[in-house]
């Protein structure tokens, strides 16, 4: 359903600005070069930026994949025109084969009792359902475990799996745990992880079993391991700006959270502000009740301090954020009133420092965006799409 621009969105939005998801996309793919296929992570509604809009634009743009978590997320992008492939990382109940093939996906396989029930699912469709194995390096999460004793083993299971009726094998991947995290030590762990990897496919080539794309270059390895591209790479949080890998290859933060001031008042010393009284004026302020809280997505923990942008320049945040607003102190911003525009984070407001201040990741930031909270599209500085999806 689309939205009235005057009445909806003067509360709190976030604007997503598909030329800059369409300008880390196009310097990504000339990163790694035209011979290296592109899947792009689009799991958890493209880390809040909107699945469907994301997936159209990277399809519209030549991407050659597309990642999600579960069938449901795979099943959203199918019934809005996305028709590329796409991979389903997390787990697929064995009964739901059928709807695999039906619609096309493709699905990790994590382990041989996995690949047993999914072959005999789809033999009994009269199906082939197309597989990507997956392999436990050292994340210590899903995957075919081949580290150490349990190598020759392992192997031994992925070639069994990828013999079994029903299934075809297209790729085999893994996933780096630390390729973002500086230091000599993380470094050899990402190296010792694409090592094995490497041992475990030649392994394999061996016994006549062989991949069409062999793939685990997540954001950190596209940045920083460039010998781990191979068929093909996995950017998530890269294609949308964020990071300060981001920030070092040249890239744009594709959203921006924004909202309004919706009342000011001014207060004498010594007034408390907000739930607990955290916060007491030492004089005369100006303060701004801002139309977005905790249920938007805006943490608590950003009460007291965290500064919002103005037109003006930072207003903090005084006491405690609620469940739908909070206080900033507006007695430095003279000339912002009423109805003004204030940016959460955007082009002035770097979510990455956000996401320090919270001791988190930018990732849980933007994720963590409510859906209450409208998405604005826009293209060659036109919005082209107004989404709240909420009201689906």
């Amino acid at each position: 359903m689309e939205l009235d621009m005057e009445t909806e969105l003067k509360r709190t939005w976030t604007e997503i600005d598909l030329d800059a998801l369409l300008e880390n996309y196009r310097a990504l793919r000339d990163r790694v070069g035209p011979d290296v296929r592109f899947l792009g992570v689009v799991k958890a509604d493209a880390y809040g930026h909107g699945a469907v809009q994301v997936s159209r634009a990277l399809q519209e743009a030549g991407a050659d994949y597309l990642a999600v978590s579960s069938l449901d997320e795979a099943r959203e992008l199918r019934e809005h025109g996305i028709t590329m492939p796409i991979l389903i990382l997390g787990h697929t109940p064995p009964d739901q084969v059928g709807e695999l093939i039906r619609l096309h996906i493709t699905q990790a396989v994590s382990a041989e009792a996995k690949a047993e029930e999914y072959s005999a699912e789809a033999v009994k469709c009269g199906g082939t359902l197309k597989i990507h194995i997956k392999v436990d390096t050292g994340m210590s999460r899903l995957g075919f475990l081949c580290a150490g004793e349990h190598f020759e083993g392992g192997v031994s299971r992925i070639a069994h799996s990828c013999a079994l009726p029903g299934l075809e094998a297209e790729g085999i991947f893994t996933h780096f745990s630390v390729s973002d995290e500086p230091g000599a030590e993380n470094v050899a762990y990402t190296k010792a992880q694409f090592d094995l990897f490497r041992r475990v496919i030649g392994a394999l080539e061996q016994q006549g079993c062989t991949f069409a794309l062999r793939h685990c270059a997540n954001s950190g390895a596209v940045a920083y391991y460039p010998e781990t591209w191979l068929d093909m790479v996995r950017p998530g949080i890269l294609l949308y700006g964020l990071t300060e890998m981001a920030e070092e290859l040249g890239l744009r933060p594709v959203m921006r959270l924004k909202t309004c001031v919706s009342t000011i008042k001014t207060y004498e010393a010594g007034t408390d502000i907000s739930y607990g009284r955290l916060y007491r004026t030492q004089g005369r302020t100006r303060v701004g009740v801002l139309p977005i809280g905790y249920a938007d997505g805006f943490f608590r923990c950003f009460s007291n301090g965290y500064p919002v942008m103005t037109a003006d320049g930072p207003a903090p945040i005084l006491g405690r954020i609620c469940m739908d607003m909070c206080m900033v102190d507006l007695t430095r911003c003279p000339h912002v009133n009423v109805g003004g525009t204030v940016e959460i984070f955007g082009e002035k407001n770097s979510v990455n420092a956000m996401a320090k201040r919270a001791g988190t990741i930018p990732y849980e930031i933007v994720c963590a965006v409510s859906k209450r909270v409208p998405r604005i599209y826009y293209r060659g500085g036109e919005a082209v799409e107004r989404k709240l999806w909420i009201r689906d």
